[in-house]
């Protein structure tokens, strides 16, 4: 199955033109949609109306995001609260990035293992997180990264959501690593189809993802033609997910960055594996 990831805007006059493309996407009929978390602003109420209207109106299961490093515990419940009311039964626990300056700063949450035991707590919701197949930027080794995946599913994660990749095998080898661990919940990789060359570079700075040379070419011969940048991005992602599913793997979580086209095009080079890859395994 495929799914896709959409974010709510970061002002409000934005909101309509979001609402529209992720309403786009909706009618793409993914298996369902998760929707990032507008942490620290009056934007977070976007997340529950995108998710609510994709669910509601366009019959599209949604995954309501919630991040914790700046909240207090009043915070969380009262968001959690909300969810309930909009009918959100999915969320993706998530612990969000440390503000700049603020490293030191004592909180409610330092992990999103915390979260997920606050979650688990309030009851009568379906708990996914993230995961790192190259290891978390903030842990000293993927070993250290393990331990501490281990402990955010024992305290009651279901499923688990990986950071962007661009070479398959690092998924395989985390997967094994991982099962040899003893973490067994279903892991769903996230992939990224990157439509400019400055795109990349962003991806880079902030997680550290590993480029493979032929990935690299791609972008150094594309980067600087938009349209031919696009038209390759879509193609590598395309790879990327066949190869998953020819190796059992049953589920992916594309980032949409809200592009519509993007999301359609993918769909519609997946859409006869789709079907015949349901009931793989994770």
């Amino acid at each position: 199955m495929l799914s896709f990831e959409v974010f709510p805007p970061k002002t409000d006059d934005k909101y309509d033109s979001v609402k529209h493309a992720t309403e786009e996407i909706a009618k793409l009929r993914p298996a369902y949609m998760s929707v990032t978390y507008g942490a620290g602003g009056g934007t977070s109420d976007y997340t529950l109306s995108i998710a609510s209207n994709i669910k509601d109106n366009y019959g599209v299961p949604s995954l309501a995001h919630l991040t914790c490093v700046s909240s207090d515990t009043e915070t969380v419940r009262a968001q959690l609260t909300k969810m309930k009311e909009f009918g959100i039964e999915n969320v993706l626990a998530l612990r969000g990035d440390i503000p700049e300056g603020e490293e030191n700063t004592v909180r409610a949450y330092s992990y999103a293992s915390e979260l997920v035991r606050e979650i688990k707590e309030f009851g009568d919701f379906c708990i996914g997180g993230a995961c790192y197949p190259e290891g978390h930027v903030e842990s000293q080794s993927q070993k250290e990264d393990i331990l501490h995946l281990r402990e955010k599913v024992d305290a009651g994660c279901e499923f688990l959501t990986t950071q962007m990749f661009f070479d398959n095998n690092i998924l395989y080898n985390f997967l094994y690593k991982i099962r040899e661990a003893g973490i067994t919940v279903p892991v769903v990789p996230g992939i990224m189809p990157v439509t400019n060359g400055a795109q990349i570079e962003r991806i880079c700075k902030l997680s550290g993802t590993y480029l493979p040379q032929r990935f690299k070419q791609i972008v150094d011969r594309f980067g600087s033609d938009p349209d031919a940048m696009k038209q390759a991005g879509i193609a590598y992602a395309t790879e990327q997910i066949i190869d998953l599913f020819a190796n059992g793997v049953n589920a992916v979580h594309v980032y949409s960055m809200n592009k519509p086209d993007v999301a359609e095009k993918i769909m519609e080079n997946l859409s006869c594996i789709i079907g015949k890859n349901e009931g793989g395994a994770l």
